[in-house]
């Protein structure tokens, strides 16, 4: 039996998003381009657009990366990785890109994204914005920006829940 503990709630992470975009605007004078991570980093993505775009008077382009296949451990993670599309609107080429997750935990999927992003042309800078940093790195990855860090056990996971909007609903931890 697993234990649910709600965690973060709606205005939680409301206030966080706010807090990370005034952040990202504060460091960026130039519209940086966002790249959501499939799953959980695609709705935070969208969410930052329309938050920075109140700041900077435009909307970030936005861009898609599934990393599925890419990934050093797929073949342990799943038996059959469901792939989604890479959309990417432009060329990658001399721009700051913001890669964005819900969760970073070993930095195995930001590992693999960063080599997709690779593919798009040469960023003139790359930084990552998580909602969640819960710890335990495999890789030498860290964010640059972070909403929250939840200290989890190994066998702990955190979930980020969105609203049918792409909102941030809520984060719980899960204890098995």
């Amino acid at each position: 039996m697993r234990d649910r503990e709600k965690v973060r709630d709606r205005d939680d992470i409301g206030l966080a998003l706010a807090g990370m975009a005034e952040a990202i605007h504060a460091r960026h004078p130039d519209l940086p381009v966002l790249v959501g991570i499939r799953r959980g980093g695609v709705p935070l993505s969208e969410s930052l657009a329309g938050l920075l775009a109140g700041r900077f008077g435009e909307r970030p382009l936005l861009g898609v990366v599934d990393i599925n296949l890419y990934r050093d451990d797929w073949t342990r993670a799943r038996s059959f990785p469901k792939v989604g599309r890479t959309e990417m609107p432009l060329s990658l080429e001399d721009r700051r890109v913001i890669l964005v997750d819900d969760v970073l935990y070993t930095g195995r999927t930001v590992r693999a994204a960063l080599g997709i992003l690779s593919e798009f042309g040469r960023a003139s800078r790359v930084e990552l914005a998580t909602l969640v940093d819960r710890g335990h790195r495999e890789m030498p990855i860290q964010p640059d920006y972070a909403a929250f860090v939840i200290a989890t056990s190994a066998t702990e996971m955190v979930e980020v829940n969105f609203s049918a909007d792409g909102s941030g609903q809520d984060i719980t931890l899960i204890r098995a």
